[in-house]
């Protein structure tokens, strides 16, 4: 394929469509991750009665969670191997190779017989399925991030970036949202029976669309340009290297990837069950208000993202830490106030200072590492946090309201991780507007 990028002197000038497209592939890839990550949060009661032995509800529905949190267990593990061999043999060709493990991994699941028809073999093949999921996601949010990064021009790198989480939350309240419908309009034995297999059995068309528009995208100007710099085939990074040699970004990292997960996670996730559990909203009220929310963070995102580039990455991010600390307790109040207007004021304030992170990150991580490690840096330290901070963050809450009866713990937490995040924040350097690190300056084709 003819490259539609140039390399002017010490300037890389890209095809504004091409960068186009970059995004949308990129985008496709964690909307779907997210809409897998939507339907089986939301239809999980039923996935504990198809996959598990029946008579307690409670150890069925811990079972199926169960099977939900292996799949963070291996995240890392596929950052460390995908991360590396993007820094290797390219972005492009590791990015269609997690579509294609991600959506096998989903339609799969769609496939697999109950427990009342094979036994034990259903919940190992249900967990094989997650763990293949698991391991793809391991490559996937660092490598759309890094090459939309790398595909767009300085000037607009956060704009851009920026509809890499509104593929997020399109595929979250897409997935919420059919189970949503799908269980108003199909009776609990439909549903059951056969009605849950539908939004599994949808990641197949959904896998063969964004493998499509991966497959046809060029290498990044970026990647390509370091390759240019071999004389050979790129010499392989060392994984220690990744590591080691870059430990002040990685921490850099683990802080900022904290704040943002953390906050991400006890929105999106943990909030719904703290409705129902908490406030004895039923659970369809509790998910309409989420979503709601989520509609809201969709339109404010990309508007926001082009905010990071006028004014840039560390005030918006530093503006969400500063939020999140001051009105973390005001906010959880108006929650447990009951209300359905104090709720949506609630969350909705969250989900804004939310936006402060998921508008800002796209743009600002990938700016940590150099080229040369750039995608199994960011590929480590991304899944680290998440796996150990992000992804627990229900689980760690539920814990600590169990030990001490403080209802408000959730606002405490995401409090203590804004701090985390604000010093991060302090730390890092400003990217908006100039290059990536390793890379030659960036314009579109209309600015040169």
């Amino acid at each position: 394929m003819k490259s539609r990028t140039a390399k002017a002197p010490d300037t890389t000038v890209t095809d504004p469509a091409l960068v186009k497209r970059a995004v949308k592939a990129a985008a496709l890839g964690n909307a779907m991750e997210w809409f897998d990550f939507g339907v089986y949060s939301y239809i999980a009661v039923t996935l504990g009665k198809v996959f598990f032995p029946s008579g307690n509800p409670t150890a069925q529905l811990l079972s199926t969670f169960g099977a939900f949190a292996a799949a963070f267990l291996v995240r890392p593990l596929g950052g460390m191997v995908f991360g590396p061999l993007g820094d290797r043999v390219g972005r492009q060709k590791v990015l269609a190779l997690t579509m294609i493990m991600m959506a096998a991994g989903t339609f799969a699941i769609g496939l697999i017989p109950s427990y009342a028809t094979i036994g034990v073999g259903a919940p190992i093949l249900l967990l094989v399925a997650r763990l293949v999921q698991g391991f793809s996601t391991g490559g996937e949010y660092a490598g759309a991030s890094t090459f939309i990064a790398e595909y767009a021009p300085d000037k607009r790198r956060g704009f851009l970036g920026s509809w890499l989480e509104f593929g997020t939350l399109a595929g979250y309240i897409g997935g919420a949202g059919l189970v949503t419908l799908m269980t108003a309009l199909l009776s609990a034995d439909d549903l059951t029976s056969w009605g849950w297999r539908i939004p599994f059995l949808i990641a197949g068309p959904m896998g063969i669309i964004g493998l499509y528009l991966r497959m046809r995208l060029e290498e990044t100007p970026a990647f390509a340009a370091e390759v240019e710099k071999a004389e050979t085939n790129r010499p392989k990074v060392p994984l220690r290297e990744m590591v080691t040699g870059q430990w002040r970004a990685l921490l850099l990292c683990v802080g900022l990837v904290l704040v943002f997960n953390v906050t991400d996670y006890m929105l999106l996730s943990y909030m719904p069950s703290y409705l129902t559990s908490e406030l004895h909203y039923d659970e369809t009220h509790g998910l309409l208000v989420v979503l709601g929310v989520m509609a809201v963070m969709m339109i404010a995102q990309p508007f926001v993202g082009a905010l990071t580039d006028r004014v840039g990455r560390r005030p918006v991010i530093a503006t969400g830490c500063a939020g999140f600390l001051l009105l973390s307790v005001p906010a959880l109040l108006l929650i447990r106030e009951g209300s359905l207007l104090a709720v949506a004021l609630g969350m909705g304030a969250l989900g804004l200072l939310l936006v402060c992170f998921t508008a800002a990150m796209p743009s600002a991580l990938p700016a940590l590492f150099p080229t040369r490690v750039r995608y199994g840096s960011l590929s480590i330290g991304f899944n680290v946090s998440v796996s150990l901070f992000g992804g627990t963050t229900p689980l760690v809450v539920t814990a600590l309201i169990g030990a001490t009866g403080n209802m408000m713990m959730p606002a405490y937490y995401m409090m203590a991780a804004a701090v985390i995040g604000g010093f991060a924040v302090w730390r890092m350097a400003e990217s908006a507007g100039r290059p990536l690190p390793g890379s030659a300056p960036s314009v579109a084709a209309r600015e040169h």
